[in-house]
């Protein structure tokens, strides 16, 4: 090898650790442009689009109209949007890019548990904060030892909150004691909401009958169906997505299974309805975020400012997107500069903020303090039943 081969060889290697290590701390300080870049990481396309498209949309309203008041800390708000195609390998992929390409400041999403898991390791490899707005898996903000991850946040109540709350509702409200299961085995979400449902209802003394399982994307639940109906249950819990759910009450309904159906907030979709039909869509009962039957200013105030930008009514996944992109400017705000640092600092130390899905509080866990709202489906209309605060 000649002496000027050796020379140009060290010159590319040396241009190629520089380039390493600029992606590598881009994202230690912040934004130095006339804007403040946050990624979002969301399901735009695949089996649960309208959860991302949803949540989404509510980010889009709420950055406008910050960006329209003269943005954060003077600068304009620059979301950074790229689809995951609800894919848990190609959300790890996003996040990656996002956090080591985009030079953004903090990460909204992605919707579902799975996915978010899947992106939680870039983010905590380079130290950006990241909120998601409606992954209600109870291992999102903790490890399997039980450490809080330090730069994770959520501001959805967890699964195990709504097993609680809906088995607390069967007991109570409904007046059932003697209830079955029907979850998708696939699904961390499914898994965390019947393991507290049935805890809960062995505690009030009432018996689970049968457990039956489901895996995504079937769509023939008539034989688990029939199984279900043979063991005569007051209620039938289905936690779970609403393209499965929807065909799983329709069928239901079809076989003379006319119980109650429960669940969580994977049943709020338009497509819900599109799916089960609306006659089926009654005794429906499911734990949500958000309802827009709720009267307080701050819920109008967003219902209209939605609905003059989308000609559309807000479901909860629009309002945990709207509340999540004004938490962040909440938290920028108060940590007075963009820094992922500062951000994340800023995220732990939440109070008492009033957002359209409730007053958020974080806890030391990284989850919030906040209430849960009950939705009943009439002829396929999701009607608010009853709020309750956590205790």
């Amino acid at each position: 090898m000649t002496v000027m081969k050796k020379k140009l060889l060290g010159i590319l290697s040396l241009a190629l650790v520089l380039s390493l290590l600029a992606g590598c701390t881009s994202n230690s300080s912040s934004n130095n442009g006339d804007t403040i870049r946050v990624g979002l990481n969301y399901e735009l396309s695949g089996g649960v689009a309208t959860y991302g498209q949803g949540l989404t949309e509510g980010i889009e309203l709420a950055v406008e109209e910050i960006n329209k008041s003269g943005g954060v800390l003077g600068k304009e708000i620059e979301l950074v949007k790229i689809d995951n195609k609800s894919e848990d390998t190609e959300s790890a992929n996003v996040s990656a890019r996002l956090a080591t390409r985009e030079n953004v400041v903090a990460l909204l999403g992605p919707a579902t548990s799975g996915n978010t898991k899947a992106a939680i390791p870039a983010a905590m490899q380079n130290k950006i904060p990241l909120i998601t707005g409606s992954a209600t898996a109870d291992d999102i903000t903790v490890d399997s030892n039980g450490n809080v991850r330090e730069y994770i946040f959520k501001t959805c109540f967890s699964d195990s909150f709504q097993g609680v709350i809906m088995a607390e509702f069967a007991v109570n409200d409904l007046g059932a004691k003697n209830a079955a299961i029907l979850a998708d085995s696939t699904s961390d979400y499914a898994k965390g909401l019947s393991k507290a449902f049935k805890e809960t209802i062995e505690k009030y003394g009432g018996k689970i009958l049968v457990e039956e399982a489901y895996q995504a994307k079937d769509t023939d639940f008539k034989a688990v169906l029939t199984n279900i109906k043979g063991a005569n249950p007051e209620v039938l819990f289905v936690p779970g997505y609403y393209e499965e759910v929807g065909l799983i009450v329709r069928q239901a309904r079809e076989l003379g299974l006319d119980v109650p159906i429960l669940g969580g907030d994977g049943y709020e979709s338009p497509k819900f309805v599109e799916i089960s039909g609306k006659e089926a869509a009654n005794n429906v009962y499911y734990s949500n975020h958000y309802s827009p039957m709720d009267d307080a200013e701050e819920v109008v105030k967003f219902r209209e400012s939605f609905k003059a930008k989308y000609n559309k009514e807000p479901d909860g996944f629009n309002a945990l997107g709207y509340d999540m992109a004004y938490l962040l400017k909440d938290a920028i705000e108060r940590a007075g500069e963009a820094s992922p640092e500062k951000i994340k600092e800023a995220l732990e130390a939440t109070k008492d903020f009033k957002g359209v899905t409730g007053t958020i509080t974080i806890d030391e866990y990284h989850n919030p303090i906040k209430s849960t709202t009950i939705i009943e489906l009439i002829d396929g209309v999701p009607t608010f039943l009853k709020k309750l605060d956590p205790k």
